[in-house]
């Protein structure tokens, strides 16, 4: 938790300072596109203090209110930025817009271009720490972050290039245009991220690759028990949520099935970090001789009823 602050106290630093030498710079210049940027790197700014608030909730413990934690509120602050960033989206194209119909004066190109490459770096390497350890810890408001920030890495780029392009070729046109084309890339990243958020919100199950390790465990310990069915599983933040039943020989005894529950909850900790496993062990209604080897601690192939997995 403390290396996720520290990222995301270095998103908000970085962001203010981008945000206020691109506002300056874009006024000096009279830019569209320069302005544009300035208020993209201010929203990621927003977006920025949304995501080191909702990291510090949602590492709250469970509590009277939250039953299952916090681990939603960093899903929740995604959407918030997304949300923000279609705005930001709509207000650059908005200026813009009037400005492809009539002729503009820009003013130090040489500072702009300056200003864009500057953000670009610091951005690139910024959005590459908070990756790397949105990825590790998985972080979805973390994620996010990252992704705005590469994003401006390449919006950053667009807008140098259309400094060099005016400079080269004196049509201000080059200006809104790149404006626009920023906006249209950051409308795409907010749809991106909405639908990512979403799944999550809406207690969508776990990836494919997840749930594969889930079952690769289970069936480790298969010859402990008749099988399993009903397995659920949803995200909450970086937290995983796993449910299931467990169907094990009618007379075995209650510890014996309390210990095989332990042992694969343990190996499917290790294997998924922020895992949260529930499983419900019930007695198999077939007596049959599987069963009954089994619950005397013989080995055997449990083949019984092996069909409702």
């Amino acid at each position: 938790m403390n290396e996720k602050m520290k990222v995301a106290r270095l998103s908000i630093a970085s962001n203010t300072a981008l945000t206020l030498g691109k506002l300056a710079i874009g006024v000096t210049m009279n830019s569209v596109g320069v302005i544009s940027e300035a208020i993209h790197s201010g929203l990621d700014l927003i977006a920025a203090l949304i995501a080191f608030f909702s990291v510090r909730e949602s590492s709250k413990p469970a509590d009277e209110r939250h039953h299952y934690g916090h681990g939603k509120f960093e899903n929740v602050a995604s959407i918030t930025e997304a949300i923000l960033i279609m705005g930001a989206a709509l207000i650059i194209i908005y200026n813009a817009y009037p400005k492809l119909f009539g002729q503009t004066e820009i003013h130090a190109l040489d500072m702009g271009a300056a200003v864009m490459a500057i953000s670009a770096i610091v951005n690139f390497f910024v959005s590459r720490k908070l990756s790397i350890v949105g990825q590790r810890t998985d972080s979805p408001a973390l994620v996010a972050d990252a992704w705005h920030l590469l994003t401006d890495v390449y919006t950053s780029l667009g807008v140098l290039a259309g400094i060099i392009a005016i400079r080269i070729t004196g049509l201000t046109i080059i200006d809104p245009l790149i404006a626009i084309g920023v906006s249209l890339l950051i409308f795409n990243a907010a749809i991106k991220l909405i639908r990512d958020s979403m799944q999550s919100i809406l207690d969508a199950r776990l990836p494919e690759t997840d749930e594969k390790i889930i079952k690769e465990v289970l069936n480790k310990y298969s010859a402990e028990f008749v099988e399993f069915h009903k397995l659920r599983t949803r995200k909450a933040g970086s937290q995983r949520y796993v449910d299931l039943h467990l169907v094990v020989p009618e007379n075995m005894v209650i510890n014996k099935a309390h210990n095989i529950c332990n042992q694969i909850e343990e190996e499917i900790s290790v294997r998924l970090s922020g895992i949260h496993i529930l499983i419900h062990a019930e007695p198999c209604a077939l007596n049959c001789s599987d069963c009954r080897q089994t619950a005397a601690g013989k080995p055997n192939s449990m083949s019984c009823d092996k069909n409702r997995r």
